[in-house]
């Protein structure tokens, strides 16, 4: 996963995967089929990382908006820095490959609608406590922050302050919230 992170798909080649393996070519082809059958197992388990941290954030043993907030902090965090500048290999993947390879197009594709999916599951808590603004409808409160996290993604390779963009996330935030 982490050669593909930062090589990008198409600049990873098989002695790369070969190092960080630490298998034969042979034994790498019998293991995962291949670079392209490697990879989507690497997508995979990125997605799946991405997907449990979510539930961690947002878990009921916080009100909503703390969880709300806590998503939104894990977010600012992971784009501040040397691992903003990393950037998202998710993010990488969808300009470097998602128009072109429908497996990976439905990979992402799903990782979006289930992080929407968490979202408005949180936003539709925080308004049944009477802790969502008048107007702010579930479903489209989440899509926004969905694109507002994955372009905090991008902005992260140019080096914000973390201070910066956790006044941009307070600031979005507090356009949902009483």
């Amino acid at each position: 996963m982490n050669v593909f992170w930062s090589r990008g798909y198409h600049g990873t080649a098989l002695p790369d995967l070969l190092r960080a393996t630490k298998l034969s070519r042979g034994s790498l082809y019998a293991a995962f089929g291949g670079k392209h059958a490697l990879f989507l197992r690497a997508l995979d388990r990125y997605i799946a990382d991405a997907l449990a941290r979510i539930d961690v954030e947002l878990a009921p043993r916080h009100t909503p908006v703390d969880g709300l907030r806590a998503y939104l902090a894990g977010y600012v965090n992971r784009t501040s820095g040397a691992g903003g500048r990393r950037g998202c290999l998710l993010v990488a993947t969808a300009m470097e490959l998602a128009g072109h390879d429908g497996d990976v197009e439905a990979r992402i594709r799903s990782f979006f609608k289930a992080m929407e999916t968490k979202l408005a599951g949180a936003f539709a808590r925080a308004k049944a406590a009477g802790e969502l603004a008048d107007g702010v409808e579930p479903t489209s409160a989440a899509r926004i922050l969905v694109c507002f996290v994955e372009g905090l993604r991008v902005t992260g390779k140019t080096g914000p302050t973390r201070a910066a963009s956790q006044a941009t996330a307070d600031a979005l935030l507090s356009r949902f919230i009483r």
